[in-house]
């Protein structure tokens, strides 16, 4: 057996491609969102680093790496350190269940591959396999603020860690109707089913479902109208107020990962993820290379998302702590425990 044929060597080949792209991603994110606040704002957003700042991510991740490494004192170094990497590990460990691409059928054996897959795993239920990996996030939140030995520290991570405990209910909840309407918690299954049945969004409990997901990922990636774990006014910088140097960018990094990871799942879950508009598949049906087309539809479709949240966190004014508890608790939830009846109904009638 030829060295190339071993699926071990496939894999890994898989997950240091995802890593590039997704570092890679996480940094021209934070670029994005700085040209976005700089057109919000009505000025020049980075534009020293290159040609209109497109250097800038790399100049920051060379800053970060040369930044002098402080330890403040009386923290408990061990989870101190431990919590900018558990952030970034399961930040990165949601994407190797998503589905980048459909199943590409190569005109020619390539390295004797006759089909490409970039999906890492293929797990059977790999929507319950993301919300194991991303309730574990909370972990890395809530270490960095108890082991600071700070009480801002200490007053973000509560906080942050019961804003993402009550919204992951809503947030759970709202996921229920798109299994019913699919009957699969395989994500490459629900967006096939969405290509023959049409976008889980354009059903009514479709909608109201998608409504309760959006709202409930601002919550749970602590972003703007929600971002009351970092409160800048109150607790300075929240949990990661102590943090410094790479130790942050860490940080910064899992933010942005789990912002496109969300994006694409939502294009994923309710937008059809790599279907193409019903008038281009007819003429796209049976090229080796229609797929890759899909993948251009689903990129755009995750990138408009990622600016969703930019354009949302330039937009609206900060909630305070009892209305966004308020708004989970006494609003969303009860409306998601609704909307998995009204998805019952509705397959009923169906």
């Amino acid at each position: 057996m030829e060295w190339y044929e071993s699926e071990i060597i496939w894999v890994l080949i898989k997950i240091l491609l995802l890593f590039f792209v997704i570092i890679t991603g996480a940094g021209y994110y934070t670029l994005m969102e700085r040209k976005g606040a700089g057109y919000f704002q009505l000025r020049y957003g980075p534009n020293r680093a290159g040609i209109f700042g497109i250097f800038q991510p790399l100049a920051d991740g060379i800053k970060f790496l040369l930044k002098q490494e402080t330890l403040p004192k009386n923290v408990d170094i061990y989870l101190f350190l431990a919590a900018p990497a558990i952030s970034v590990i399961t930040a990165v460990l949601l994407w190797s269940s998503i589905p980048f691409t459909p199943l590409i059928k190569l005109p020619v054996e390539v390295l004797g591959k006759s089909e490409v897959n970039l999906q890492v795993l293929n797990p059977n239920s790999g929507l319950l396999f993301l919300f194991a990996i991303s309730s574990l996030s909370v972990y890395g939140i809530l270490l960095a603020g108890w082991s600071s030995n700070n009480k801002y520290s200490l007053l973000g991570a509560v906080r942050s860690t019961a804003q993402m405990i009550s919204y992951e209910l809503s947030l759970s909840l709202s996921i229920i109707g798109v299994i019913l309407m699919t009957g699969h918690l395989d994500i490459y299954r629900i967006v096939e089913a969405q290509s023959k049945y049409g976008w889980f969004l354009l059903t009514i409990p479709g909608f109201l479902s998608f409504f309760i997901f959006i709202v409930s990922v601002f919550a749970e990636t602590n972003r703007l109208p929600f971002d009351l774990a970092e409160a800048e006014s109150e607790l300075i910088v929240g949990y990661h107020t102590e943090y410094g140097a790479f130790k942050f960018a860490l940080f910064m990094v899992a933010e942005y990962i789990n912002l496109i990871t969300i994006s694409f799942l939502t294009a994923l879950l309710f937008f059809g993820g790599w279907n193409v508009p019903f008038f281009l598949r007819e003429m796209l049906e049976g090229l080796w290379w229609g797929p890759l087309v899909g993948v251009l539809f689903f990129v755009v479709k995750g990138l408009f998302f990622a600016f969703l949240f930019i354009w949302v966190r330039w937009s609206l004014p900060r909630f305070r702590y009892d209305q966004l508890m308020n708004i989970g608790w006494k609003y969303l939830l009860p409306l998601a425990i609704f909307q998995i009846f009204l998805s019952g109904i509705y397959l009923y009638i169906k």
